[in-house]
């Protein structure tokens, strides 16, 4: 079963739905190919989870506000925010957008690694 399925029985989700409202989709927005990154390192898959912890957080926060908003200007500003609490929660990781993506990517294509991942972010989240 691949991460996303995984991931969505969770409750998880990819980043990709609050980022496109600012600058920060366009390192989303080009497709990532699995298999052609480096191999990754526990620091990484640790400041991954992490991230993956914070931006359910974030959504779980600005998802209703979104939905209800009527006034696109006001959903931009919603969006924005968001985007921004999560831009530094990556920053606070060392990720950048696309390298978060990468590791997703990979995560999405090795159960082992997929396993292991969503036991970090379980860990996290009772952390958190």
């Amino acid at each position: 079963m691949r991460f996303d399925r995984i991931a969505r029985k969770l409750g998880l989700g990819l980043m990709i739905a609050i980022l496109y409202g600012a600058g920060v989709a366009t390192a989303v927005e080009a497709p990532v190919k699995p298999g052609n990154e480096s191999r990754l390192s526990d620091k990484e898959l640790k400041a991954f989870a992490k991230a993956y912890v914070d931006y359910q957080k974030i959504r779980r926060t600005y998802a209703p506000a979104l939905e209800q908003a009527k006034d696109p200007a006001q959903k931009k500003q919603i969006e924005q925010e968001a985007n921004a609490k999560i831009k530094r929660s990556l920053d606070a990781q060392g990720l950048s957008v696309a390298r978060y993506n990468q590791i997703f990517a990979q995560v999405n294509s090795d159960p082992p690694l997929r396993k292991r991942v969503l036991q970090q972010v379980e860990e996290e989240r009772k952390r958190s």
